[in-house]
This record gives C-alpha cells, sequence and structure tokens, in this order.
C-alpha cells in the first residue's frame, strides 16, 4: 500500500528524521547500546537517525503504528500526516501533502 504523499519525499525525510532523533532512546531500533552511540560522532548520529526515518517511513505503509526506542510514530491517512509522539507529548505532525 505504502504512505500516500505529495509532498517532496526529501522534506519529509527531513522532518521525520529531526522528530525521530527527538525520541529517547530512539537508537534502540537498531539495537544499538546507549554507549554505542554515546561515541558515536554527530554526523554518525544524523546518518543513523535519518536511516531510522527513512525505514520508519517506508514500514509505516505495511504497519500505520511503529513503536521507536520510548516512542510511537503513527501514520493517520485519512488526515494525511504522521505524528512522532512519546508519552502524551506530540513531538512533531509532519504534513504528508
Amino acid at each position: 500500500m505504502g504512505v500516500r504523499h505529495a509532498r517532496e519525499y526529501a522534506d519529509i525525510l527531513k522532518e521525520l528524521t529531526s522528530a525521530v532523533g527527538e525520541i529517547e532512546g530512539s537508537f534502540t531500533f537498531f539495537e544499538m547500546e546507549q554507549e554505542e552511540w554515546d561515541v558515536l560522532p554527530p554526523e554518525d548520529r544524523h546518518e543513523v537517525m535519518e536511516a531510522l526515518a527513512d525505514d520508519v517511513f517506508f514500514g509505516l505503509g505495511e504497519d500505520p503504528v511503529i513503536e521507536v526506542g520510548q516512542g510511537v510514530v503513527t501514520y493517520n491517512s485519512k488526515h494525511h500526516v504522521i505524528e512522532v509522539s512519546q508519552g502524551d507529548n506530540v513531538i512533531q505532525i509532519i504534513r504528508l501533502i
């Protein structure tokens, strides 16, 4: 099925990368340990978060709710948005159109 979007994928990916980077423990999605994450330079951390955002975006086409670290990423096809949240707090809403 896939995630339907009319915006440029690069723009969506940039916003989603930033949002998943705000989730506590998001690096655990790739089964990384805190110590491994702590030693990564900022450029490498960004690359990991971008890969995570890319994987999550395409995964949402199969499962509209994906747990990431201590947060959740949800695809709302009716409203054409991806919502990134942690607990009761919405970190970001990413428009797809």
